[in-house]
């Protein structure tokens, strides 16, 4: 989801012709984002990811934590800026069909703009991140061979929790 978002957003700002289309599936994708990410933090919180390799640096372990929780913020963060963004704009977000979500700021073309420019500047923010992490678990799965990608996989948690049983 996160993937499709990033993509549909790059496509709204590079195409006017799709703009509308795009923006319709945009917003109830960022809301579900923000939905399932909170409860994937939550959920993260309450069951910790296993350690980090032992090839691992302190330095590195540092920046994966750091980077980690930085783009869940960010997955946080951009939903909330751009609803507020569009209660800004006075512009109804439709989840489906007449579902609505209410307006969470005052109607103000100031606020509207800087949080426009902020969503961006996010968004941006957030694909560095992404690109940076990715490239980091590439490097250890590929040249390290340390096991990273095994940490995060969502297909060893039943492995991990049968080993820690027995």
């Amino acid at each position: 989801m996160v993937l499709a978002m990033l993509g549909i957003g790059m496509a709204m700002v590079a195409s006017l012709a799709d703009y509308h289309t795009l923006v319709s599936i945009h917003r109830p994708l960022g809301i579900a984002i923000l939905v399932l990410v909170v409860v994937r933090f939550v959920n993260r919180l309450w069951n910790p990811p296993p350690p980090f390799p032992v090839t691992m640096s302190r330095a590195e372990r540092l920046a994966a934590t750091a980077s980690e929780y930085t783009m869940y913020g960010l997955m946080i963060t951009l939903p909330l800026v751009g609803w507020g963004m569009l209660s800004a704009a006075h512009y109804p977000i439709a989840l489906f069909g007449p579902l609505r979500l209410p307006e969470i700021l005052p109607h103000s073309a100031g606020l509207f703009a800087g949080l426009r420019k902020a969503h961006t500047v996010l968004a941006y923010l957030f694909f560095l991140m992404f690109l940076a992490h990715f490239g980091a678990i590439l490097f250890h799965t590929l040249i390290v061979r340390d096991g990273l990608l095994k940490r995060m996989a969502p297909w060893n948690v039943r492995a991990r929790e049968t080993e820690s049983i027995g």
